[in-house]
């Protein structure tokens, strides 16, 4: 039985209860974060919490801890549910007020946190990819914010599941911006090219994880506009996320993606970062 927390208590997760009128219920008015935890240590807690505040203040939300509290629920909760590989869930919403569009006045927020075994990717999608499908991007103008109101990335993803992919890269006015939730990178002629983190993209601590990997070691990277074409047209493609870490592209829309098989910058970064993570958690690096 998993221990969750919610409003200021530990409890299990079967206890633990949110009153029908929460906003977070009713509008989906809150913001969430996801943190990999490897040997019970959280990647990079600093950028997620950073990220966390902005997109409250963008919500105009105020933030009900500080990174030290934070952190030190992050801790608990990993203590709690048995250290080892978690995944660490949080969201704050609004609170819970009589339903009205316009914002209530003193009203606690809603803060919940749980953690979930960290389902990273099998050897044989690292070994041999994965396929995905385009969609039209039709998604709000702020996907810069990690709202928890996500109605549109789970269409978008069922899409994708419904036909065979693992997910969906998404085109706006022909231009790439991301998928249902991770960002998308190209590589072409041995360049790798990132979509430029504006309000079409959620800013992803991952993303920026593997472009520093990248320039540590000195592949020639541009981050900039990318059209279809160039993505689909691409030498390798890759997705990166909290869970699924860095994963090859080798099939976009039933078509092969280079020669079809996990190319070399694919396979430097998976490496760079699988040491990244064996420094984080204290193992021996290879």
């Amino acid at each position: 039985m998993s221990t969750v927390y919610l409003n200021g208590e530990f409890l299990p997760l079967e206890e633990a209860k949110v009153p029908v009128l929460d906003r977070g219920f009713i509008f989906g008015d809150g913001i969430y974060e996801l943190v990999p935890c490897y040997g019970g240590t959280p990647l990079r807690l600093a950028e997620h919490l950073a990220r966390l505040k902005r997109s409250l203040a963008a919500i105009g939300l105020t933030n009900p801890y500080s990174d030290d509290e934070w952190r030190a629920l992050i801790e608990q909760i990993v203590q709690r549910n048995g250290r080892g590989d978690l995944s660490v869930y949080f969201q704050v919403t609004r609170g819970v007020a009589k339903r009205d569009h316009s914002f209530p006045q003193g009203v606690m927020p809603t803060v919940f946190m749980m953690a979930n075994p960290l389902a990273t990717p099998s050897a044989a999608q690292v070994e041999g990819g994965v396929a995905c499908i385009s969609m039209p991007d039709n998604r709000w103008l702020r996907c810069d914010i990690k709202s928890i109101s996500l109605l549109s990335n789970v269409l978008l993803r069922q899409a994708a599941t419904d036909a065979g992919g693992a997910e969906v890269l998404l085109f706006r006015d022909g231009f790439l911006t991301e998928g249902s939730a991770s960002n998308i990178l190209v590589v072409r002629e041995g360049q790798l090219l990132a979509p430029p983190k504006d309000n079409l993209i959620l800013p992803g601590i991952t993303y920026d994880l593997v472009m520093e990997l990248d320039a540590k070691y000195g592949v020639p990277f541009e981050v900039r506009e990318i059209s279809e074409a160039e993505t689909k047209s691409a030498d390798e493609l890759m997705l990166t996320s909290s869970v699924r870490e860095v994963l090859s592209i080798t099939t976009l829309d039933g078509e092969p993606i280079g020669n079809g098989r996990p190319g070399p910058i694919f396979r430097m970064l998976h490496k760079l970062y699988q040491d990244y993570k064996a420094g984080l958690s204290g193992e021996h690096q290879s």
